[in-house]
């Protein structure tokens, strides 16, 4: 393998590696919005229809591995604090 094909090989790992590492953080944003949804979520007050949906998405943030969810709600915590700033000041 020439020294030009493997730096092109290089640079093109670099991008993949960056757009996944760019995927993982938006997925982690959507993950820990999700699971601060879900945790303040009064399921009583849940229309009956959204029981199976309601209960996929408690499932899948149950089968998370504990860093994956620390990682997802330490990303979006600034945000949900932000948030709840802004409702005070209303």
């Amino acid at each position: 393998m020439s020294n030009e094909q493997h730096a092109q090989e290089i640079v093109m790992l670099r991008a993949e590696i960056e757009m996944l590492m760019s995927e993982r953080q938006a997925l982690l944003r959507a993950t820990g919005a999700a699971a601060v949804f879900v945790a303040n979520l009064d399921s009583e007050l849940l229309p009956e229809d959204t029981y199976a949906v309601a209960d996929i998405l408690a499932h899948a943030l149950n089968d998370l591995t504990e860093d994956t969810l620390r990682d997802a709600l330490e990303l979006v915590q600034p945000s949900i604090e932000s948030a709840r700033a802004e409702q005070k000041e209303q």
